[in-house]
């Protein structure tokens, strides 16, 4: 005879408890005569599954954040200008404004790479304009501290002026404020970053072993915080062919030039194909470097145009204007007429 046994199947569910405990039963066995039945207790193993413990509610303010906690939790790196400290270092600036057409010592200005039929030919994804910008990773932003030099410029696609895309064109020959500069003089670019107060000068050097750009590996640019021999730059015309003729003309604003770094002779560049991601998108390199074409003249990635404010839009550009017609006609005028 089968005995009866007690210890039934169960389905055990991920979110049940399974239980396990001792009971008693009762299992028949034929006696030796084998017509009588010895009844002869037995421990038998049980099992049973349990409903799920109720969920632990927490008060409502175990549940919440504060603080900092609250604040991270709130803005963190991985959404776009999330952190409202960046957002205020983002404030727009108002640029200079050129009364006569020309660039001054202390004005405050863009340094934009104007877009280009090359550029879009070579690289279709970043052939819009980009402006020098200071480089600001993760820790200068959430840092209460200043900028610490060396600091990395790049170049972004904003081209509307905040504090960490303005510059201020610097005398370094003893030239007084106010005054236009010329082809082939020297001249400093400072910016604070919109960090702080504490000036920093853009710089470059030779490249070493040691000290190179860390995508193209080619002559790096920085940003110092003294003025030395490795801050000079000169603007120059952008046709080499009347670049003698027009050096000590005053240099105009809104306008393609070269600028050139004065120790090492090499110009100001973006290449557009090394780039990397920060916390307010893309960073394209900057370097000193000169990209000749086969005519001997600087290529596009050497294009730069110092940008100055609009006159009738206040906190506007003079890139944001529209260029009217020479005649006087706008340009969809002039279509429809001819």
């Amino acid at each position: 005879m089968q005995p009866r046994t007690l210890l039934p199947f169960w389905a055990v569910s991920a979110h049940c408890r399974l239980v396990w405990s001792f009971s008693w039963t009762i299992t028949p066995s034929p006696s030796p005569q084998g017509c009588s039945q010895a009844l002869h207790p037995h421990r038998v193993l049980q099992t049973g599954i349990a409903p799920p413990a109720p969920a632990r509610v927490l008060p409502w303010r175990q549940r919440t954040r504060s603080g900092a906690g609250a604040a991270m939790a709130a803005y963190s790196p991985r959404g776009l200008l999330g952190n409202w400290e960046a957002a205020a270092r983002q404030e727009e600036i108002q640029l200079s404004v050129s009364k006569d057409g020309f660039v001054h010592f202390g004005d405050t200005v863009m340094l934009m790479n104007p877009e280009s039929q090359s550029s879009v030919e070579n690289h279709p994804g970043v052939c819009s304009s980009l402006t020098l910008a200071v480089y600001l990773d993760i820790t200068s932003i959430y840092s209460v501290e200043s900028l610490q030099a060396p600091c990395e410029v790049s170049a972004v696609e904003s081209v509307d002026p905040v504090g960490r895309n303005t510059f201020c064109i610097l005398s370094v020959d003893g030239s007084a404020v106010g005054e236009p500069i010329r082809f082939g003089q020297n001249f400093g670019l400072g910016t604070t970053g919109g960090l702080s107060e504490q000036m920093f000068y853009l710089a470059s050097d030779h490249k070493s072993f040691t000290r190179f750009a860390k995508k193209s590996c080619l002559q790096q640019v920085y940003l110092s915080d003294e003025l030395s021999f490795l801050t000079c730059w000169q603007a120059n015309f952008l046709d080499p062919q009347l670049r003698l003729e027009c050096e000590g003309l005053p240099v105009p604003a809104d306008s393609k030039i070269v600028i050139t770094h004065c120790y090492t002779n090499r110009s100001l560049a973006i290449p557009r194909n090394f780039w990397t991601s920060s916390y307010f998108g893309k960073e394209y390199e900057v370097i000193c470097h000169t990209y000749l074409d086969s005519h001997k003249a600087e290529e596009d990635k050497n294009y730069w145009v110092i940008v100055t404010g609009n006159a009738s839009d206040e906190g506007g550009t003079m890139i944001d204007r529209s260029n009217p017609h020479p005649s006087g006609i706008g340009k969809n005028e002039f279509s429809e007429e001819t």
